[in-house]
């Protein structure tokens, strides 16, 4: 009886409420047009399936051979109704899947000219830095990954790299790697972008919850990819300007950058050169 009681008191739980998403429609002020459009577009492709096996049934019962059938069924070819049927209806679907997606992309990619915070994220075997611009102030934050606890243990996620963000505060994202392909990922924001050397990827968004949410590299860089992790916290301005004055001030660039074809253990030379060990900690 309890474990029953238990049971149905999990489906009034705000988690269960959200179903598969990975976030509410308030996490960021792109969450719903993403979130539409991910929804909707499983609904279309469940209608074409629905349709498509439905047609096939219907030709394997309405057309199976019987008991007293001799040879091959009459073949048709050439039936231009038909083959125009089959090549229109595909073409309208892709280009239909297109305009929405394109609409939605161009939507959240707009850049935000009056962003008042611009944080530059360094991906690098296997950790984050974290650079801040806000209203004048310059702060950073250099990340080294924490081990994975292989016993399960508590309190690994209080180790790891932790990026500060002001709720309702527009922010533009500069995306940049310190050595090989990496990718920034938050999954309860619904967006993510690549990480590559040489080049500068931006993303633009607003936080609309506060709370704790969990990142992540999204593309497989190397042994250590599965730990290379960091924490979100979404907290209000007035906190987020006290975690800027407890940070080292100033920023870091690309003086920390390795060429992984010249120095392939620089990330490790790194960690030596910040004299911080390993299990997490800032310079």
């Amino acid at each position: 009886m309890g474990a029953a009681a238990a049971l149905a008191l999990t489906g009034c739980s705000e988690e269960v409420k959200r179903g598969w998403y990975p976030g509410t429609n308030e996490t960021t002020n792109h969450s719903e047009v993403l979130t539409n459009l991910w929804v909707n577009s499983w609904i279309a492709a469940l209608v074409i399936g629905l349709v498509a096996w439905a047609a096939m049934i219907w030709c394997m019962v309405a057309y199976r051979r019987r008991k007293n059938d001799q040879g091959f069924p009459k073949q048709t070819g050439y039936h231009m109704p038909l083959e125009t049927m089959f090549t229109v209806i595909p073409l309208v679907l892709v280009f239909g899947l297109w305009g929405f997606t394109d609409r939605v992309q161009t939507e959240v990619d707009t850049p935000v000219d009056d962003s008042p915070l611009t944080v530059t994220v360094y991906g690098k075997q296997w950790a984050w830095d974290f650079n801040y611009e806000y209203e004048g102030q310059e702060a950073h934050y250099m990340g080294v990954q924490a081990q994975l606890d292989t016993d399960g243990n508590a309190g690994v996620q209080d180790t790891l790299p932790t990026l500060y963000l002001p709720v309702d505060v527009p922010v533009h994202f500069e995306l940049k790697s310190r050595d090989v392909a990496h990718s920034f990922w938050i999954p309860q924001f619904l967006q993510k972008r690549d990480m590559l050397p040489g080049k500068t990827n931006h993303l633009y968004l607003t936080p609309q919850e506060e709370g704790r949410f969990d990142g992540k590299c999204a593309e497989l860089c190397g042994e250590y990819h599965s730990e290379m992790l960091f924490n979100v916290e979404v907290v209000s301005e007035e906190e987020f300007k006290q975690q800027l004055d407890r940070m080292e001030p100033g920023l870091v660039g690309d003086e920390y950058n390795r060429n992984p074809n010249e120095n392939p253990d620089g990330a490790r030379e790194m960690e030596d050169d910040l004299q911080t060990p390993r299990g997490g900690g800032s310079h």
